[in-house]
């Protein structure tokens, strides 16, 4: 009898859904009960908050499908998906000056990164502080229970403190940066990213920042930046497993040139299976495959001091 319970037993925990990884690991793996399971990766969420997000901060999202304002699709492959409510962010860190207090990591369905919930107190208020409470994103290494501030004079330099970008020292990791001064951040904020402050120029107040694509460019000293990088690095090591699980993203399936037709696109129609008889082109006729599209006389170009594809070139030799 005792062997018989034992075989039982294995087989049970063979054909069961839980993760068949210790919790060290910072993927989870899934055995195998349907086939969508075999190869599907995902990053570990024990240490988010399984809550519902704090209502303050958040408002409906409403889902576009890709239409415009007339109804016509001006954005391919979208439709569908699960219901989600927009995070509002402190951007800006616009609460300058004040300690906050991390009080919680959460997920957003919105970002890849995943965000950290400051309490500030409920006397202080703001743009983006609303009853004492502000959303950020969360940098590697931040956990509940840190203290993190904006701009204030003695404060260390630790992963989810903000300065601005004359005040941080040069060789920094850093993230979420301004590209004009209280706009926001607007740069360097997917999951596991980061930039580094290369060197101050002390005429015109500039400063160079390398970012992750290799681009090292002008920003001013004035601008906002976060210490540390982006959290959630795994992000990228993530497998889906299966095509239902990009529609609950509300991604829908792309459709190849060569099977439309030529009132669709350049590569559709032709007898039987074609190969397009040109080369590959949008659905507009634009050349793709190293086609450049960047305008030349574009007005940011004379902030990029070295540009992603001369930094390439520095690498490979």
């Amino acid at each position: 009898l005792e062997p018989a319970l034992r075989r039982l037993a294995q087989r049970q925990v063979v054909l069961s859904p839980s993760v068949s990884r210790p919790r060290g690991y910072a993927m989870k793996t899934y055995n195998p009960v349907t086939p969508g399971q075999r190869h599907r990766v995902t990053v570990r969420r024990d240490h988010l908050w399984r809550g519902k997000p704090f209502r303050a901060l958040t408002k409906g999202k409403r889902s576009t499908g890709g239409r415009n304002n007339t109804g016509r699709v001006t954005a391919f492959h979208r439709g569908g998906g699960h219901k989600r409510r927009l995070r509002h962010l402190d951007l800006s860190r616009s609460l300058q000056g004040v300690q906050g207090v991390v009080k919680r990591l959460e997920y957003d369905p919105n970002r890849s990164a995943d965000i950290a919930l400051i309490e500030y107190g409920r006397e202080h208020d703001g743009a983006n502080v609303v009853k004492g409470h502000a959303y950020i994103i969360a940098p590697e290494g931040l956990k509940p229970g840190d203290s993190v501030v904006s701009n204030k004079a003695g404060a260390t330099v630790s992963p989810g403190n903000a300065f601005k970008l004359r005040d941080i020292p040069v060789g920094v990791e850093i993230h979420n940066i301004e590209l004009r001064p209280g706009k926001g951040g607007q740069m360097v904020r997917s999951a596991g990213t980061f930039a580094t402050l290369m060197r101050r120029e002390a005429g015109d107040g500039y400063c160079i920042v390398k970012l992750p694509s290799g681009e090292q460019r002008y920003v001013r000293g004035e601008c906002m930046a976060t210490i540390g990088a982006v959290g959630n690095k795994d992000h990228h090591n993530r497998k889906i497993g299966k095509a239902g699980a990009n529609r609950w993203r509300g991604r829908r399936p792309v459709v190849r040139g060569v099977a439309m037709n030529p009132v669709d696109h350049p590569h559709g129609g032709g007898e039987g299976k074609s190969s397009g008889g040109r080369p590959s082109s949008t659905p507009w006729g634009k050349p793709t495959k190293g086609y450049k599209t960047r305008d030349r006389k574009k007005e940011s170009n004379k902030y990029i001091h070295l540009s992603r594809h001369e930094a390439n070139r520095k690498r490979k030799r």
